[in-house]
C-alpha cells in the first residue's frame, strides 16, 4: 500500500463518515425534538458537532480496520489452519451477536421483552451477510467469513460507548457511520492492494 492510496482510503473514509453522520443527525434532529448531540439541542450548533461526531466515528472506524488487518496477520501467522482460524472468527461472531442480546437485558434491567433485544442483532448480522456476500461477488469466496466478522465483532466493539447508553437515536447515530465507513474499507481494500485475494 502506498502513501497516496493510504491518503485516498483515509480522506473519502472520512467524507463518508461526515456525511452519513450529517445526515442521520438531522433525521433525527427533525424527527425527535429531544435529540441533542452533546447537550446541545439547536441545530446549528448541533450541525457543527454531527460534522465532528462524524469525522471522530470514521477515525474510529478507521483504526479499528487497521487493527483488524494487524491482528488477522498475526493470527494467520500463529494459526496455520484457515479451517481453524475461520472457526474462531465464526465463534467470535456469535458469541458477540449474543452478549449484544444478553449483556444489554441485563445491564439495562427494562421492562421490555428479550424480543426487542433481538432487533439490533439481527439487523447487524443482516447488514454483515449482505456485505459479506457483495465482498465475495468482488473477490472470492474465502473473503466470506473475514468479512462478516468484520462487519460484525470489529463495529459491534467500536460502537460500544453508543450502546452503553440504551438509546436508540445514539445508537443509531453511531452505528449508520460505522457501518458505511467500515463497509467502505473493507469492499475497497482489494482494489487498493490490487490483489482479488483480499
Amino acid at each position: 500500500m502506498t502513501l497516496r492510496k493510504w491518503f485516498h482510503l483515509f480522506w473519502t473514509t472520512l467524507v463518508l463518515g461526515v456525511v452519513v453522520s450529517t445526515v442521520i443527525g438531522l433525521i433525527l434532529q427533525f424527527s425527535d425534538k429531544e435529540f441533542s448531540v452533546m447537550g446541545l439541542s439547536a441545530v446549528g450548533f448541533n450541525l457543527v458537532n454531527m460534522i465532528l461526531g462524524g469525522a471522530t466515528i470514521s477515525v474510529l472506524s478507521q483504526m479499528g480496520f487497521f487493527a483488524y488487518l494487524i491482528v488477522r496477520f498475526i493470527a494467520v501467522g500463529i494459526i496455520r489452519s484457515k479451517t481453524v482460524w475461520d472457526l474462531i472468527q465464526l465463534t467470535v461472531v456469535i458469541v458477540v451477536l449474543f452478549d449484544l442480546v444478553y449483556l444489554r437485558k441485563t445491564n439495562f434491567n427494562s421492562s421490555e421483552s428479550l424480543l426487542g433485544y433481538f432487533i439490533l442483532p439481527v439487523c447487524v448480522l443482516a447488514i454483515s451477510l449482505a456485505v459479506s456476500y457483495w465482498k465475495v461477488k468482488m473477490t472470492n469466496k474465502n473473503a466470506f467469513i473475514p468479512t462478516l466478522f468484520f462487519m460484525t465483532a470489529v463495529t459491534i466493539l467500536e460502537a460500544v460507548p453508543a450502546l452503553k447508553l440504551d438509546n436508540a437515536a445514539s445508537s443509531l447515530f453511531m452505528l449508520a457511520p460505522l457501518f458505511v465507513c467500515n463497509a467502505w474499507q473493507i469492499l475497497t481494500l482489494h482494489k487498493i492492494l490490487d490483489n482479488k485475494k483480499s
